[in-house]
């Protein structure tokens, strides 16, 4: 090999290397969080899984009021595939956030309002039908405090009378349609002294027929008076039947 080649193979080698050098290994965390391997045990009981950029989360970068944070979880890249979608704040004192099971009528997406104690990585885990967890990330700051400040709601006079009470409605987007919808409950998340755990734990969509459309698992650090939205194919009135931790039942009908 003469000098010229030599040292042409000598460049290329030294670039292939650098370029190598530059990429990020594989399946690296997007959020760099010691607590990751912890959850991964704790909530996904160390299954396979990918950390996903097709799985977004999207929540303001600064938490104004920490007690009512903004959070959509978009998994429709997945649209048919998806069986279950967990979310949670990986430094909260009360992490998990919402365990959301959509059915064939149901898009993989979902908005809340979260309490948000300090600066975290949030996470969404979404199981496929092949059994892997494709895991979304971001990160969101706050100055802290949103789940130990006491309930708004429960300053208000006559709160009780209306507890569970529904507002919200359905509107239209093409072939599918957007359910927004606020219940009025205070989520009482067991931190604030003298205030025992009182939240909505548990939520169902279903059809004009009783068919389930989806059901959702919800926990304390979803923010009082919950807002929720799903996104629906196809036409036909629903409802939503709600239960909260002490057995109260509530039930409102869509058109």
């Amino acid at each position: 090999m003469n000098l010229k080649a030599t040292l042409l193979l000598a460049c290329w080698l030294s670039w292939a290397s650098q370029a190598l050098a530059s990429e990020p290994p594989a399946n690296q965390d997007p959020v760099p969080s010691v607590m990751w391997d912890f959850y991964h045990k704790q909530l996904l009981d160390q299954a396979a899984f990918v950390f996903d950029e097709r799985v977004k989360l999207l929540a303001p970068p600064f938490a104004e009021d920490a007690r009512q944070v903004p959070l959509e979880i978009d998994a429709r890249a997945f649209t048919g595939e998806v069986v279950r979608i967990i979310a949670w704040a990986e430094l909260n004192p009360l992490p998990r956030i919402v365990d959301f099971q959509p059915g064939e009528r149901v898009l993989p997406w979902l908005s809340l309002r979260i309490r948000i104690e300090q600066a975290t990585p949030l996470r969404a885990a979404v199981l496929t039908r092949d059994g892997l967890w494709h895991v979304g990330s971001t990160l969101i700051d706050a100055a802290g405090g949103g789940c130990n400040a006491p309930s708004v709601v429960r300053t208000q006079p006559g709160w009780e009378e209306h507890l569970g009470e529904v507002l919200g409605g359905r509107y239209p987007r093409g072939d599918s349609s957007r359910l927004r919808l606020q219940v009025a409950h205070p989520m009482d998340n067991g931190l604030v002294s003298g205030i025992p755990e009182f939240y909505l734990n548990h939520a169902e969509l279903q059809g004009v027929d009783g068919q389930r459309l989806a059901s959702l698992t919800l926990y304390p650090a979803v923010s009082e008076n919950p807002n929720l939205s799903f996104d629906i194919q196809g036409p036909g009135p629903t409802r939503l039947l709600l239960q909260d931790n002490s057995g109260n039942q509530f039930e409102a009908a869509v058109p």
